[in-house]
């Protein structure tokens, strides 16, 4: 069991990159597509949308970045959680799209992205 504990470090480093990635490039897309994006958010009934839309994009970019670094990653994590817990309920619905596969399976991946991110949030070494 110790000699895989040698990789350990590895592992985290891999993971919470995949982490960042995985809000870094949604964030970079918003920014091309942003009328279709904030189209998409007032169409949810996101409040307050064309001010919400450059924060959003602002926390993915640099909250990934911070998870890529792993720099402050308590906040960054944290951040990124409550994001995601906002984008689930209002841009995937799970409530109102149960009968929709593809929204039911972005609701709970997010779900699991969001758990990922509490884990990583008690991993915070700075």
């Amino acid at each position: 069991m110790q000699s895989l504990k040698k990789f350990d470090t590895l592992y985290f480093t891999v993971g919470r990159t995949l982490l960042g990635l995985y809000f870094i490039i949604p964030g970079a897309s918003k920014i091309f597509d942003f009328a279709g994006t904030l189209t998409l958010m007032i169409s949810k009934g996101v409040p307050f949308s064309s001010v919400l839309l450059p924060i959003t994009i602002a926390v993915q970019i640099i909250g990934g970045i911070f998870l890529v670094l792993g720099k402050s990653l308590r906040v960054s994590s944290l951040l990124l959680f409550g994001l995601t817990i906002l984008i689930n309920i209002y841009i995937h619905d799970f409530w109102s799209v149960a009968g929709d596969p593809d929204e039911i399976q972005n609701f709970v991946k997010n779900l699991a992205i969001a758990a990922g991110l509490l884990i990583l949030a008690t991993k915070d070494k700075s």
